[in-house]
């Protein structure tokens, strides 16, 4: 299931001799064999660590070169419903992707959605719920244990990368101890992701998924969803239970246990992926009964 890098003569990852494991191989070629032969078809997206890597600044994480130009490609044929799934707020996915029309975001983890034309819409919540985390913001911005205190619209959270990591394990068991009582709470649940917890109401990227392919009205349709933390992991299982030709795919430079069914490493990996998709979604439905399919068998 695995991806390995063949190398050049200085030792670097060469993109064009990348060589999968017959499992990869054959599953990426099923999948893309099935795009090929579909009117339509859906692709969601993490953002952070899938299409950007990660940055201290957030607001400097910009998407790996080339990507940005590959999703364009890919709207732009009009085959493909593009949602980016993310736990940002969803308002700032557009600046840093640089697409236009924007994309469809789906930010908070799921529990905010944005549309296209600027719409957006925000999971309602309990008036319980929303007094408890206003408490624990005022709480926080008072005394943040050393770590990065972040305000989201329907949750709080605590971020600790960077950090050294003895200081980092103190600001995890203090953030722990407050939220942990808090999560038992009906309609607050905590979220682990790497580097940081956040205390939350609302949909998760899971049930965002979830919500696409009930609105898209069509089991047949491909669909694959790229993503690298522990948040994504809800997605892949709502991707795996969809029937039908799905696709999850782990987008990290490590390896770790997932649900996903294929791992790929970013960035030469998702470019090859984003370079097929568009190849597949541009020859969607052109292909004559019994005609070979375009995918290589060692992408």
């Amino acid at each position: 299931m695995l991806i390995s890098s063949a190398k050049g003569r200085s030792g670097r990852p060469a993109e064009s001799r990348r060589t999968a494991d017959p499992g990869t191989a054959a599953r990426l070629a099923q999948f893309f064999d099935a795009l090929c032969s579909a009117p339509r078809s859906i692709l969601l997206l993490d953002y952070d660590g899938a299409l950007a890597p990660f940055r201290l600044d957030r607001f400097q994480a910009r998407p790996w070169a080339g990507v940005s130009q590959l999703l364009s490609l890919i709207q732009a044929q009009g085959k493909t419903r593009l949602a980016v799934i993310t736990g940002r707020p969803a308002g700032e996915i557009g600046p840093l992707l640089g697409i236009a029309p924007s994309l469809e975001v789906w930010g908070l983890h799921g529990a905010e959605r944005l549309f296209p034309d600027g719409r957006r819409e925000l999971e309602q919540t309990s008036p319980a719920a929303v007094e408890k985390l206003d408490v624990l913001r005022a709480q926080l911005r008072r005394d943040s244990f050393g770590g990065l205190f972040e305000d989201k619209a329907n949750a709080v959270v605590m971020h600790w990368r960077g950090v050294a990591p003895q200081k980092a394990h103190e600001i995890e068991r203090r953030t722990r101890n407050l939220f942990e009582p808090l999560a038992q709470m009906d309609g607050l649940h905590m979220l682990n992701f790497e580097s940081g917890i956040e205390l939350r109401v609302g949909r998760d990227k899971g049930g965002a998924v979830r919500a696409i392919l009930a609105e898209s009205g069509a089991d047949n349709e491909p669909v694959a969803y790229l993503g690298d933390d522990l948040t994504d992991e809800s997605a892949f299982c709502a991707v795996n239970a969809s029937g039908g030709a799905s696709l999850s795919i782990l987008m990290r430079p490590q390896e770790r246990p997932t649900a996903a069914n294929v791992w790929l490493r970013p960035p030469a990996d998702l470019r090859n992926f984003l370079k097929r998709w568009a190849q597949g979604s541009g020859r969607a439905g052109k292909r004559a009964p019994g005609q070979r399919s375009f995918v290589s068998r060692n992408p």
